[in-house]
């Protein structure tokens, strides 16, 4: 068993409130390259780093790929190029995500609206106006 600074496959499942599915997926898109013993999948620090990366960048709207990709940047080509390729995704994110507040905020409104006439609607019926009747046979 490593030192006490890596971590089984359970605790990186609890430390991250992610399922085993999903970590092992991480594996297999290369995501994340554990060591293994045996059966056992071991994570160290390295690892427990880019997860908290996959993680936010999950938060923020990234694909996979896209965090993906900017991982590899790093191996490939240094701290710079991986800044650089950063500015340019979280600037294109910014505008994704600002193009979706509006359409939450238009939705939004259109819905109140539609709620409040709805409540009005309600407010000038009669109190006993129930389901209209049956055309009789």
């Amino acid at each position: 068993m490593p030192d006490e600074s890596w971590i089984s496959f359970k605790d990186m499942c609890a430390r991250f409130d992610v399922t085993p599915r999903t970590l092992r997926y991480y594996e297999y898109i290369e995501l994340l390259s554990p060591r293994r013993e045996g059966r056992a999948r071991w994570y160290g620090p390295r690892e427990i780093a880019r997860m908290k990366l996959i993680m936010r960048g999950r938060r923020f709207g990234f694909s996979l790929e896209d965090i993906r990709q900017w991982l590899l940047i790093y191996q490939q080509q240094g701290t710079r190029a991986q800044y650089e390729v950063w500015l340019d995704l979280a600037t294109r994110q910014l505008d994704v995500l600002a193009a979706q507040r509006e359409e939450i905020e238009a939705s939004m409104a259109d819905l109140r609206k539609l709620r409040a006439e709805t409540v009005q609607l309600l407010e000038d019926m009669p109190p006993d106006d129930s389901r209209p009747e049956a055309p009789a046979n």
